[in-house]
């Protein structure tokens, strides 16, 4: 039980990998605040966890709001009784070339997944500093977080940016006793992605870019996340840890 007694947010907790982290956290003794934008997915998800035994509660968040954000933050300590880890994982993303993308599309993506994980972490670690104490932030980045593809400029931008965002930020945390790292997954079958297995040709690609010849799972993204938040990883900080099946290894002849 790693984080018993312990407070966790989990922003876009709602579906994909938020959701299935929320599980994780909280069988491992964790009170969880479910945030995202959907509240009604929020408190469904906090219920799930509820009826399993677990200890969860539902907010409603935009990322992209500061003050909302703060708010959240410190209405969910309250709740839980403590906040000592926050997984910022909230994020959006495009399929456009980069000649068709439109300005407004562009601008929501980084808006989400750069500035709604600098509003997210910076909150936290106010409210830590504030507090006297330490605490984890884990985000999320991507494969392309490392490298490229195509059609989606913005959402490989945002991902660079947050890989350079996690090692800024536990630069400027450590003295705090904030650690800062991200994960990186591959592939990762949720309501995000679901389109490519809809396919069956496209399924078939998904799994030759991986070595280990298959998409990832969310179970596979939550238990990377949680060892990164906790004490098992107490001497990890911006590092960026890819879980991706081998993808970004390298390229088969």
């Amino acid at each position: 039980m790693r984080f018993e007694n312990k407070g966790v947010i989990v922003t876009g907790g709602a579906g994909g990998i938020g959701r299935e982290t929320s599980f994780h956290f909280a069988a491992e003794g964790a009170s969880v605040a479910i945030a995202d934008l959907d509240l009604t997915q929020a408190n469904r998800v906090a219920d799930e966890i509820k009826a399993k035994g677990g200890k969860a509660y539902g907010f409603e968040l935009n990322v992209t709001d500061q003050t909302q954000t703060e708010a959240v933050v410190e209405a969910a300590a309250t709740a839980m009784g403590s906040l000592d880890v926050i997984f910022c994982n909230a994020g959006i993303r495009e399929i456009a070339p980069a000649q068709d993308l439109l300005l407004n599309e562009w601008k929501a993506v980084i808006d989400v997944n750069v500035t709604g994980v600098f509003i997210s972490a910076q909150a936290f670690a106010r409210h830590c500093i504030a507090n006297g104490k330490g605490g984890a932030i884990v985000n999320t980045a991507s494969t392309l977080g490392v490298m490229a593809a195509t059609a989606r400029c913005a959402y490989t931008t945002s991902k660079h940016a947050v890989v350079g965002m996690t090692k800024a930020l536990a630069m400027d945390l450590a003295p705090h006793d904030i650690r800062v790292n991200a994960v990186g997954p591959g592939v990762i079958r949720t309501p995000l992605t679901e389109r490519y297995f809809q396919d069956a040709e496209m399924a078939a690609k998904v799994k030759e870019i991986h070595a280990m010849n298959r998409w990832g799972e969310p179970s596979e993204i939550a238990r990377a996340v949680l060892f990164l938040a906790s004490d098992d990883a107490s001497f990890c900080t911006g590092h960026n840890l890819v879980v991706d099946g081998g993808w970004t290894a390298g390229k088969r002849m």
